[in-house]
């Protein structure tokens, strides 16, 4: 028994001094051995051992030469990030978006897959396996040459477990995905929820690189955000974390799908913004949304309303300009309760920027504490539409390379 501890112990160490290793290598672009252990604090022959493993692993390879300040040139080191590759995938309630990348999570193979009629776990399942079969053949990548499977889905997900717990616009509950694409693969999956994988995306890919606090904001047809706090994903207790679509922010709002009146779904969500275009049309305001939609004013969406907006409607516009003054009071509660550094938002309505940001400004600027707070960034994603499924990659990448993101309690 002492001997096995002693084997499992040593091999642990051994893992985390690879991923250390690893990771030193990625951030750094290129690295010769030497500075390897001159960061890492690993003795040289450690250092050489484990790169040797690299190597002939395909993980990492020498690249060229470095400069010397006297006696041989040291040969760098980098990640060989087209030797191998991750499947991305990021599950909302009307599609279902899959990539390919490779280590850098640059794309290979991008594909949008929309679901007409409900979906059932088992149904969902073999969509995906179907999906991801098809994608390799196209792709022509052996399965060998994948490192895992990382999923970003929409509701409230256990991490640990790897199942989707519920999620209210998909009608899921306990959705084993993480076993029973391992059992299907053979590979490693990481599961997550989509706005914390996008935290996650950004932080590596995005406008989140080199942040230790931040938050990450998506709406579309729901509303979350993901904390990165200390460099931690922090998901509380339960993890409850991050569902600010249900923060209270107006008492005569509309009713939320969680059953309560006045929620930040409710108002900035997508349903929330079309009835409130609805309510303002029905009490007699003049729009082209209705020319928009041939007459047929229950089929205007928020495209239509942004599109209407470029054009200078001013029922589109103020409805964009409200929805940005919610947002804001939003962001300025969460910028009093965690103090990030930088606040980036995604999701559909990231697309009227010219609308929205302004108004969240100017609430934030209004009413934040202290002049520091006043001037928390807020910009936008960087990933665009693929920001949760390329931090769905994030997910692989992170076991893979280092321990950072473990959840906060």
């Amino acid at each position: 028994m002492k001997d096995e501890k002693i084997v499992g112990s040593f091999q642990l160490m051994k893992s985390l001094n690879k991923s250390l290793i690893l990771n030193t290598i990625r951030t750094h672009g290129s690295i010769s051995r030497s500075d390897i252990a001159k960061e890492t604090k690993l003795t040289p022959p450690t250092v050489t051992n484990i790169v040797n493993e690299l190597l002939e692993e395909g993980l990492v390879k020498e690249w060229q030469t470095g400069s010397s300040s006297g006696g041989r040139k040291p040969i760098l080191l980098k990640i060989n990030s087209s030797n191998f590759y991750v499947f991305g995938i990021d599950i909302s309630p009307r599609e279902i978006r899959f990539a390919i990348t490779d280590l850098n999570a640059q794309t290979l193979l991008y594909k949008t897959i929309t679901m007409k009629e409900e979906m059932t776990s088992s149904r969902l399942f073999q969509m995906i396996a179907k999906q991801l079969y098809i994608m390799m053949d196209e792709a022509c990548i052996e399965l060998k040459k994948f490192v895992g499977i990382g999923i970003g889905i929409h509701g409230r997900i256990d991490a640990d477990e790897g199942s989707s717990g519920f999620a209210p616009q998909l009608q899921h509950r306990n959705v084993p995905l993480k076993k029973e694409l391992e059992k299907e693969f053979r590979l490693p999956v990481k599961i997550e929820n989509g706005v914390r994988a996008m935290a996650i995306g950004e932080n590596w890919f995005g406008n989140g690189v080199g942040i230790s606090n931040l938050v990450c904001i998506k709406i579309s047809h729901g509303v979350g955000a993901g904390f990165i706090l200390n460099k931690k994903l922090f998901h509380g207790t339960n993890g409850l974390a991050g569902e600010i679509g249900h923060m209270f922010i107006e008492s005569s709002g509309l009713k939320c799908s969680c059953g309560n009146d006045g929620c930040l779904e409710a108002l900035v969500g997508s349903e929330g913004i079309k009835q409130r275009t609805l309510n303002k049309i029905s009490l007699g305001y003049k729009t082209k949304l209705i020319e928009r939609t041939n007459g047929m004013i229950e089929n205007v969406n928020g495209q239509l309303i942004y599109e209407a907006a470029l054009e200078g409607d001013m029922l589109a516009k103020d409805i964009l300009e409200e929805t940005g003054r919610y947002l804001g009071i939003a962001i300025m509660n969460i910028i009093h309760l965690f103090n990030p550094e930088r606040i980036i938002i995604g999701g559909g309505l990231a697309k009227a920027k010219n609308f929205i940001l302004t108004p969240i400004q100017e609430v934030v600027e209004q009413r934040a504490l202290t002049e520091q707070a006043k001037k928390t960034e807020i910009v936008l994603s960087k990933l665009g539409d693929q920001a949760t499924v390329i931090g769905a990659v994030a997910l692989v990448l992170n076991e893979m390379f280092s321990v950072q993101y473990e959840s906060v309690s």
